[in-house]
């Protein structure tokens, strides 16, 4: 039987590892800590179960729910409560996010809720964009280059980078487009602007939110392919980490060493740095959240003057999911604030709490006391280390040559997966 070896135990080795199970290959999966998961992952806060990272998964090409559905969770998918999110403009307003957009994209420039976030002027800019020849900047695949050329800066940093930053943890200027809005720049040659694409891929999406999450949380995701893995006769290796990798061979930190027919990288073999972003989840009780009074939860358009606040997004994690909503006590809230790990990463559990209260206060427009919370919790995760070096006969999945967000990694697993089995038949 050809065996493989896969390196690194987040979502993009578990698929990897269970796809090339399914495949006929002997599979050993090897992760250097001592849970499966990476960024799925969970916490136990005032006796909730909680995401700990990813919360919710994009919906466009049922990449993820697919997967769901075949791992035995189809049933569990949940649709978050269409009331939608909220943005806090970078003058210190809060307004309902824009309806008819893709990443804060808008459809309609000078719609009403697109002048209420970027001004008059702003949206006058955005909607330039309708004069322009289709073809105009259609080359540029950085998604922040390419908003800025046809829809000028307002529209780019009020709008799209909240957008982006709260779902990717990236600034636009950070992202290819055609990973975080597949076929966005085709949309728009077709259309003659990015606008029109824009409205375009949303009448052509399948109704419903563009987002979905798992009830009970994403990390069950994790666990449903942990099963799997077991019932396929994967060898799962903890606490196994690895100094270095070729066509063949694997060497773990220990000295030990495997060989195999295939080997896949879905990890760095880079020690992780500073972390990137840090979570804070706070839960509550307050009764004046009961009404949601920011929706789903509020991103958050940055001033530079002003550095009050500091948290990049909140999700109003109670009010989002209908599931969660049923498991918490009456007037009891899950809020949880992602702050960039530069400045967050450097300050104390006890700092991070005060800071996040205050924020969240602020953000949802409501006074909450310190008397109000029931327990808090801190997540810590670091960015993709950049592509890895290609290493000649070794496969690399995972964030560093995917992109971010798990519909991004899972289609790219699916796709070197496929690749590799037609490799072994051959």
């Amino acid at each position: 039987m050809p065996s493989a070896i896969v390196v690194g135990g987040g979502i993009a080795g578990l698929v990897m590892a269970r796809d090339l199970a399914l495949g006929g290959l002997d599979v050993t999966l090897l992760e250097a800590s001592d849970h499966l998961g990476g960024k799925v992952a969970r916490h136990t806060v005032a006796g909730l179960d909680l995401d700990a990272g990813a919360e919710s998964f994009a919906t466009r090409r049922n990449t993820v729910a697919d997967l769901a559905r075949q791992v035995g969770l189809g049933a569990d998918i949940a649709r978050p409560n269409p009331q939608g999110a909220w943005l806090q403009s970078a003058e210190g307003r809060a307004h309902p996010l824009p309806s008819t957009g893709i990443l804060g994209i808008p459809g309609t420039a000078l719609a009403a809720d697109v002048i209420e976030v970027v001004g008059f002027w702003g949206a006058l800019r955005g909607q330039l964009d309708e004069l322009m020849f289709g073809f105009a900047a259609s080359k540029e695949r950085n998604l922040g280059k390419l908003v800025r050329r046809r829809m000028g800066r307002r529209v780019l940093e009020q709008l799209v980078a909240p957008v982006t930053l709260g779902i990717h943890s990236r600034h636009p200027d950070e992202l290819d487009v055609d990973v975080v809005a597949p076929g966005l720049r085709a949309a728009m040659l077709s259309t003659g602007s990015l606008s029109h694409g824009v409205r375009s891929l949303r009448e052509a999406a399948p109704a419903g939110t563009a987002v979905s999450g798992i009830v009970g949380g994403m990390f069950g995701l994790v666990e449903a392919l942990a099963r799997d893995l077991e019932r396929f006769g994967v060898t799962v290796r903890l606490d196994s980490p690895v100094s270095a990798v070729n066509a063949s061979t694997v060497t773990l930190v220990d000295g030990d060493t495997l060989e195999a027919d295939t080997v896949v990288l879905a990890a760095s073999l880079v020690a992780a740095g500073a972390p990137a972003i840090v979570l804070a989840t706070l839960v509550v009780d307050e009764p004046a959240l009961d009404a949601a009074p920011r929706g789903t939860g509020v991103l958050v358009a940055h001033s530079p003057s002003d550095s009050r606040l500091q948290a990049k997004a909140l999700t109003h994690a109670t009010a989002k999911w209908d599931w969660l909503s049923a498991r918490v006590l009456p007037h009891r809230h899950v809020l949880r604030l992602s702050y960039d790990g530069a400045t967050a990463g450097k300050v104390t559990d006890a700092q991070l709490r005060e800071r996040a209260l205050c924020d969240a206060g602020a953000l949802l427009g409501v006074t909450l006391a310190e008397a109000s919370v029931v327990a808090f919790a801190r997540a810590e995760w670091s960015a993709p280390s950049g592509r890895p070096e290609p290493i000649e006969g070794v496969t690399a999945i995972g964030e560093g040559v995917s992109g971010t967000g798990l519909a991004a990694v899972i289609a790219y697993v699916r796709l070197e997966s496929g690749r590799l089995l037609q490799e072994v038949e051959a």
